[in-house]
């Protein structure tokens, strides 16, 4: 599992025991209707992973003090607002009072929390992006909440740097479940389940080129609720090795929005301009400028640090009567009940080191059939 770190949420559900919870036979859930001719939507996205572990630093440049907020794997979302208040802390170091205006580059996940974090703070923020969601990396997440997801290679895992990330994972934790409750369902908790065909003993095979990751689920194993395993009759699935669990889901376009408005009601500005060169700071009239560049730093700094991780994501027409994730252990197939739809993941063999955008229809609908088969 650290080589093929499928996702958080069922390295976690596989590693604990049977009887780490006595739940009630739940009723048989609704079966997902999984066909290819129910796809409406496929988006690709990179996922900027760095070996290092987020780049979260300040330098003085062209006069200015550039505050470094990138990289974060598959934990953009997860770790957004714990990334943030570090990324802020360096803001206030730089001199900047609150009033001060301050520029944020970039409007994925990370960037919009930045600024959110910026303007509860008391700054003023402009924001400047290439684009605004949908389309950029962040709106093609799958949406669980996986902090330690290709956050880090093993090697750059320090016992400091492990301190550093839980202190994070935490914060942010606290205010995704200040967004719990509201109506347009940003946060939401839902049930899963995890299915190995052969059991959970059986070790995953690793992707070419990509490095060991540590595991850092112990760290924060109180943030997660503990499944079990399920006996024939308390699943619908054809598999007798079938794991529960209960995760934290993102309904992301609902969440961009809500920060959007939320950035516009208290006096955000966001300009359309896409930064070519580091020269191109110099050209904005703001003093402080935090970079929250994800994936667009490889070349926009020339990070030769910065590792593409292609993700592809279907969207199934919505099941509101399906309320509960899958994770297809061993096949690359991952399914979440968005409010937008039933979200399929289909992650490829070579997706690490691949910046490729182009849509691949077959790897989605060879997922939504896997998916269809444990039915």
């Amino acid at each position: 599992m650290k080589r093929r770190h499928l996702l958080a949420a069922g390295s976690a559900a596989m590693a604990l025991p049977a009887q780490a919870m006595d739940f009630a036979a739940p009723h048989a859930p609704a079966a997902i209707r999984a066909s290819v001719d129910r796809i409406v939507d496929i988006a690709v996205g990179i996922r900027p992973f760095r070996a290092q572990g987020p780049r979260i630093e300040a330098e003085r440049r062209f006069g200015k003090a550039l505050v470094h907020h990138y990289g974060h794997g598959g934990s953009g979302w997860s770790l957004s607002w714990g990334s943030a208040q570090r990324a802020l802390a360096l803001v206030q170091a730089s001199g900047a009072r609150p009033g001060d205006r301050i520029a944020v580059i970039g409007c994925g996940a990370i960037g919009l929390t930045t600024a959110r974090t910026a303007q509860q703070a008391g700054y003023r923020v402009r924001l400047y992006a290439k684009d605004r969601p949908p389309r950029v990396h962040s709106s093609a997440a799958t949406g669980l909440w996986t902090p330690d997801s290709r956050i880090v290679a093993n090697e750059h895992a320090s016992d400091t740097w492990q301190d550093g990330w839980e202190a994070m994972a935490r914060a942010s934790f606290k205010v995704h479940q200040s967004y719990l409750g509201l109506p347009s369902g940003p946060v939401e908790w839902h049930d899963g389940y995890v299915i190995a065909d052969d059991g959970f003993d059986t070790p995953l095979p690793g992707h070419a080129g990509e490095p060991e990751y540590p595991d850092l689920y112990d760290r924060i194993h109180d943030l997660r609720p503990q499944g079990r395993a399920l006996a024939p009759g308390e699943h619908p699935f054809r598999s007798p090795h079938v794991r529960r669990f209960t995760q934290l889901v993102f309904n992301i376009p609902a969440y961009q929005r809500l920060l959007l408005d939320d950035f516009a009601r208290d006096g955000g500005e966001l300009v359309q301009r896409e930064l070519h060169t580091p020269r191109d700071f110099a050209r904005l009239p703001e003093r402080v400028i935090v970079n929250c560049t994800g994936d667009g730093a490889r070349t926009l700094l020339g990070d030769a640090g910065m590792t593409p991780v292609r993700g592809q994501t279907a969207r199934l027409i919505p099941q509101p009567e399906v309320g509960y994730a899958v994770i297809y252990r061993g096949h690359n197939c991952v399914a979440l009940p968005r409010r937008d739809g039933l979200l399929v993941a289909a992650m490829g063999e070579h997706d690490f080191g691949s910046a490729d955008l182009q849509p691949d229809r077959a790897q989605s609908e060879d997922a939504v059939r896997r998916l269809a088969s444990l039915f």
